[in-house]
């Protein structure tokens, strides 16, 4: 389980949630949203990565079990991999970019090196 936080979900939903926007921020390399939910994709996004590192099929069907479209799985392992080959973990950046408008929540981007 990645941390602690249980954002306001119980644990299949928030589950599901990170499942989402982890699938999502590796379909496009850089995603917007909450602070919090930041810290919880970058560690699952960057075990992602890792797994397409090592390669592998058990690997490759480790990753669709947690990734919920395999041409982003496709896509990790094909394009993803090959690029961090040579670099050994911090395939994330976390930039604050404020707060949002409709309820001050503190906002953060997320993207890959």
């Amino acid at each position: 389980m990645p941390g602690t936080r249980k954002l306001g979900k119980t644990t299949s939903q928030r589950m599901a949630m990170l499942r989402q926007q982890v699938t999502d921020f590796l379909a496009a390399g850089r995603m917007e949203t909450t602070v919090t939910r930041c810290k919880e994709i970058a560690p699952l996004a960057e075990k992602m990565i890792s797994l397409g590192k090592e390669g592998g099929l058990a690997n490759y069907r480790q990753a669709l079990a947690f990734i919920t479209r395999e041409d982003v799985a496709k896509k990790v392992f094909d394009e993803l991999a090959p690029k961090y080959a040579d670099r050994s973990g911090g395939y994330t950046r976390i930039t604050r970019v404020g707060t949002r408008r409709g309820d001050a929540a503190e906002v953060a981007v997320i993207e890959l090196v």
